[in-house]
């Protein structure tokens, strides 16, 4: 009862409104660009769930999913920039920390592919969301953004590493449970 009650109290700190998306009057900068992914709960649950993910099934995963996902997610920034308008990028990022949280949380196994697609279309969301904010002065801000985001990721692989004992798989496979709550709050709140 008490893990259940800590869950819902942390996933109610976290699935808070997306913050990342501060509007376009700061974002031409390097420094807006490396604070992006740190400044809202979506962006910055999904990217270090993304690299743990990844850690956990180990082996090409690490180097291919997460090529993969920072590749996407450049893609994503781009379609932004173009003028690409889906209507579902708000409920795309709420969805991938859902579904992360719940790949963490439930040890979900799936093809080296599916895996790497799987992350990507997640990762093309985040890009869009990115894109959107992107000011005139593309480059020093997709710079920022994407070394703020490979760092993310790179916290979700060491966290990985660190899941050899049981004990802290355990306490990793709770946190992405909390993540997959967070995530259906976030989801719930943009209806």
């Amino acid at each position: 009862m008490r893990l259940l009650q800590f869950c819902l109290v942390l996933s109610g700190i976290v699935a808070t409104p997306a913050f990342a998306h501060i509007g376009p009057a700061s974002t031409s900068s390097f420094a807006a660009g490396v604070a992006h992914p740190f400044s809202g709960a979506d962006h910055l649950v999904a990217i270090t769930y993304a690299g743990l993910r990844s850690g956990l099934v180990g082996r090409t995963a690490i180097i291919t999913w997460l090529v993969t996902f920072v590749t996407a997610m450049l893609g994503g920034f781009a379609a932004a920039n173009a003028g690409l308008q889906p209507g579902f990028v708000e409920a795309a990022t709420s969805l991938s920390v859902m579904l992360l949280g719940a790949f963490v949380a439930f040890d979900l196994t799936m093809p080296a592919v599916l895996g790497a697609t799987v992350l990507g279309l997640f990762a093309f969301f985040h890009g869009y969301a990115h894109g959107t904010e992107a000011t005139s002065v593309l480059l020093p801000y997709v710079i920022g953004f994407t070394m703020a985001s490979v760092a993310l990721l790179a916290v979700g692989v060491a966290v990985a590493a660190w899941t050899k004992r049981v004990v802290h798989r355990v306490a990793v496979r709770v946190a992405g449970g909390c993540a997959a709550v967070a995530g259906l709050l976030l989801l719930g709140g943009l209806a």
